[in-house]
């Protein structure tokens, strides 16, 4: 049965589409986490010049059964690998039409119960289209007096059969992809179809992968007016979240919002809309409470409750009894000698201080540079951890209760490093928590509650503030909770700037390494990165070092560089795990994409024809290839940042193949996966690899460009991760002017508020209400005792007040609920043409 979003996409394309009429033969390939299928169909009437009997059919189907007759549309095409295919844009059952049709369809074996004589009585009284009445209003069955056990089952199994089939069909017409449309129908299930109707930009809040454009587009097929109240909203929440991915920042304010969403809007539409009703709506998702005003900052509700929530969580863990207070000074100067001989070394004054801070904390920060000793500090305090709680470090004893000590960091190579230096198991944070990376909304995903006495976390820099409120809600009372990382490093590539506002606030402890202790090994890399950090560059930068060298080239010349560099290295024994190439953007001459095809040519070439290969999505991936790992994906132990190597590629189109989709087999550190083609868009090439995506690695040999290309991203932080990625060797090349550059463009902080919650929580005589403190309400509730919850740059004046008063200047939940608000708030002075683009 045809559905009605069929006939929004009505137009040229659908009427030109042809059609294949038949049964399925034979389902080769299903996916198991969308409705993608690959069938054999049995042809009974078709529009193309075709004369076999059976035709290959893809798309996005539900159920199917083989025997039900079917009607795909869509168009013929000609796979280079599997021949000439139907591909599917859409499809419907063929629900019989006739009088006998219908009654042999509902007295067949799909309908327990109900007879021959039953369904000639449903469809003389309700015609041949009584499938269709009875899934639109059951209730039409009432006078037919059948028994409710016959009207049950009728209900249930036409809407098991047409119900999940009609939802498909639907989606398939408003042209979602395999994946999206199961995310869309795990999400909403049978009311699907009815929410998409009701708010198509629902699904851009819900739905990960689901933009605003994109539901904008449903939305004009269902005749969505411009300045309808849902569109503007869902252009403020696109726009505010957009502004928190770009800039990193947990809030922003209303003039950058408002003209930013305004720009969206109309460049959506081709339409000029009134700013005034866009105002409006900001107000009015206030009180729907999606986003948040404090002061002069607008955040999304939940960034905003993150920032809260940690520093709640924090208090929560601080004010536990018990933790690190039995333990006095000499007891723990007893244990650390024993450490000391144990481990064959001699901590020096700060560092037995470190040891003997961190094993009292019950929260504690430890932060320092390259060559600083954060692992030789991690290390010692897991063993006087446990010599002072006499527990075993041996994790074979712990079998059917949960090991002490926990070790996490953000990456499967930052834990891997963690686990080879203290010789404990250690995991990913998601992995930690439980988290599959699939959640369709991670920031609420439950949890597993965390079991042991200290918690280690490494490489917290990359951590962003939701998954650092999710993991602090992980931790059980009385577990001490340690976390390590570089200050100096990029921040996280989500929101906040989490470890730099940690160690900010005043509330809590912190240790600061600052004596490099492989400074006397000879390295020059080490020195290099603390002369970046402190803003310049050492005067024998351009001088070749034993481990670090520096070419002068331009933009132009740098893949030429980068391809003798690394065919030299080859060739002296150094393989693609040794080497790794950092660059910070992906585009351009002397991009990643551009380096990789370079690199993979030098380093995995195609030796014959007859060397097996896959391409998708302009790369060409072969066996020997070193991929990386985009996304989290802890079902199979491998997570976003990890480098495996390809170890098999299986095509369905071989002649011995015993698969029914093209397959990748990937070798990581930890595990090995196989990856049919629908996830390969989780896999790149890895011989260049974005320098965020290096954070928590380290390679024997780096090759680092830095060219005025890269302008908009040469900033010290940069610039000094991927120095401290380099544990061998650095060949630095490119134009002095860029990394100079970098030195001199200290990274602007981001807009966050973490620090002053934290002293709001733990210190709150100490909050002082300036601009940009928080004096405000931590819930922003129409209580009624005209808290302050400020959303735009311009104060605006109560109606209680007085001639005789001053002017509050504070914009009040009971104002904005009691809709007597000026909707350009903030926007004095500010004419609408400022917001219009530019001709």
């Amino acid at each position: 049965m045809a559905t009605e979003s069929l006939d929004l996409f009505a137009g040229e394309n659908t009427t030109k589409a042809d059609y294949v009429v038949g049964t399925v033969s034979a389902v080769f390939f299903a996916s198991q986490d969308s409705f993608y299928k690959v069938m054999l169909v049995k042809v009974s009437e078709t529009s193309l010049d075709w004369h076999e009997d059976e035709i290959v059919v893809t798309g996005n189907f539900a159920d199917i059964k083989d025997d039900v007759t079917y009607r795909f549309t869509g168009k013929r095409v000609e796979h280079p690998k599997y021949g000439v295919q139907f591909q599917a844009k859409n499809y419907q059952n063929e629900t019989p039409t006739s009088r006998a049709g219908v009654v042999a369809y509902l007295s067949g074996d799909d309908f327990p119960g109900l007879g021959k004589k039953t369904a000639e009585k449903i469809v003389d009284a309700l015609g041949t289209n009584a499938i269709e009445a009875i899934l639109n209003d059951s209730s039409i069955l009432t006078p037919l007096q059948l028994s409710p056990k016959v009207v049950a089952t009728l209900v249930s199994q036409l809407q098991t059969n047409n119900g999940m089939e009609q939802i498909i069909i639907g989606l398939n017409g408003y042209g979602f992809g395999s994946s999206l449309a199961a995310a869309i129908y795990n999400r909403y299930q049978e009311k699907t179809l009815d929410v998409i109707h009701e708010n198509p930009y629902q699904l851009a809040e819900d739905i990960q992968g689901v933009s605003f454009k994109r539901a904008d587009q449903i939305a004009t097929q269902l005749g969505y007016e411009a300045d309808r109240p849902e569109r503007l909203q869902a252009g403020l929440l696109q726009t505010l979240a957009d502004l928190s991915v770009s800039n990193g920042d947990t809030f922003t304010t209303a003039k950058p919002l408002l003209g930013n969403s305004l720009r969206l809007l109309e460049n959506s539409r081709n339409v000029r809309l009134d700013p005034q009703k866009l105002a409006d709506q900001l107000l009015e998702l206030a009180k729907q409470q999606k986003v948040v005003g404090d002061d002069q900052r607008i955040y999304l509700k939940g960034l905003y409750d993150a920032e809260w929530q940690i520093a709640e969580h924090l208090q929560r863990l601080l004010n536990a009894d018990g933790v690190g207070d039995k333990f006095d000074d000499e007891a723990i100067r007893k244990q650390i000698r024993i450490v000391e001989k144990q481990g064959d070394i001699v901590y020096d004054d700060s560092q037995t201080a470190a040891l003997s801070a961190a094993v009292r904390a019950k929260i504690m920060l430890l932060t320092g540079g390259p060559g600083t000793g954060k692992t030789t500090i991690i290390r010692g305090l897991v063993n006087l951890y446990a010599r002072l709680h006499d527990v075993s470090l041996d994790i074979n004893e712990y079998k059917d209760k949960p090991f002490p000590i926990l070790l996490a960091a953000p990456t499967g190579r930052a834990a891997k490093r963690m686990s080879e230096s203290t010789g404990l198991p250690a995991s990913t944070i998601h992995r930690l928590l439980g988290l599959t990376g699939r959640e369709a909304n991670p920031d609420e995903a439950a949890t597993k509650d965390l079991e042991g006495g200290l918690l280690i976390i490494d490489e917290v820099s990359m951590v962003d503030v939701y998954l650092m409120k999710t993991l602090l809600r992980a931790v059980p009372e009385g577990m001490q909770v340690i976390l390590v990382g570089d200050k100096d490093q990029l921040p996280s590539v989500g929101p906040g700037q989490v470890f730099h506002d940690l160690l900010a606030s005043d509330q809590l402890a912190k240790i600061q390494l600052d004596t490099i202790y492989r400074q006397g090994d000879g390295s020059s890399i080490i020195p290099l990165a603390h002369a970046i950090k402190r803003g310049t560059l050492p005067a024998d930068f351009t001088k070749n070092q034993p481990d670090r060298s520096f070419i002068p080239c331009r933009a132009n010349q740098v893949a030429e560089v980068i391809d003798q560099i690394v065919a030299k290295a080859h060739a002296k024994g150094f393989s693609a795990s040794d080497i790794q190439v950092l660059a910070p953007m992906y585009r351009g001459a002397a991009g990643i994409d551009q380096l990789n095809v370079i690199l993979q040519e030098i380093l995995n070439p195609k030796k014959s024809e007859r060397t097996k290969e896959v391409e998708f999505r302009n790369q060409h991936f072969r066996i020997g290839d070193k991929v990386l790992h985009l996304v989290n994906s802890p079902e199979n132990n491998v997570f976003n940042g990890d480098i495996g190597t390809i170890t098999g590629i299986d095509l369905a189109s071989d002649k011995n193949s015993k698969v029914k989709s093209d397959q990748l087999t990937i070798a990581f550190e930890q595990t090995e996966v196989t990856y049919a083609r629908n996830d390969w868009i989780r896999l790149t090439l890895a011989y260049c690899m974005s320098i965020h995506k290096a954070q928590g690695s380290e390679f024997k040999l780096v090759i680092l460009p830095m060219v005025s290309q890269y302008n908009r991203m040469l900033q010290r932080n940069l610039l000094y991760t991927a120095v401290t990625r380099a544990a061998d060797m650095l060949i630095l090349l490119g134009e002095p002017r860029a990394f100079e550059a970098c030195v001199t463009n200290l990274s602007v902080n981001r807009n966050t508020t973490l620090t002053t919650r934290i002293q709001s929580v733990l210190a709150p005589d100490e909050a002082q209400p300036t601009k940009q403190s928080e004096a405000t309400s931590r819930q922003p509730e129409a209580t009624g005792s005209g808290e302050t919850v400020t959303v735009a740059d311009t104060p605006v004046a109560s109606e209680q007040e007085t001639s005789t008063t001053p002017p509050d200047y504070r914009l009040t939940s009971e104002l904005i609920l009691a809709g007597k608000v000026d909707p350009m708030i903030g926007m004095q002075g500010v004419t609408p043409q400022q917001f219009m683009p530019s001709a």
